[in-house]
């Protein structure tokens, strides 16, 4: 089994300003096949990872979304500012 979280924690490091302020949380979903991902950073470091227009959320979404295929998993993957 995957470790979603570790995966997603580094993808998002990389690009942010502060990696050490950055946290990745697992909420449990309703629905066996979906699983729910927030990513917690600062203000400035949120706006990095959405990007332009979004095009850095969804970059990161499809790469989870690949890495899910085996398991027929939905990953959702949310972005918080704190």
């Amino acid at each position: 089994m995957i470790d979603y979280e570790q995966v997603l924690l580094n993808l998002v490091k990389p690009i942010v300003e502060n990696p050490d302020s950055v946290s990745v949380k697992k909420i449990e979903s309703i629905n066996d096949n979906e699983i729910l991902l927030y990513v917690y950073a600062k203000d400035s470091d949120i706006a990095r990872l959405i990007g332009h227009k979004g095009n850095m959320a969804h970059s990161i979404r499809d790469s989870l979304a690949i890495a899910s295929r085996k398991e027929n998993k939905r990953v959702v993957v949310k972005f918080e500012a704190y």
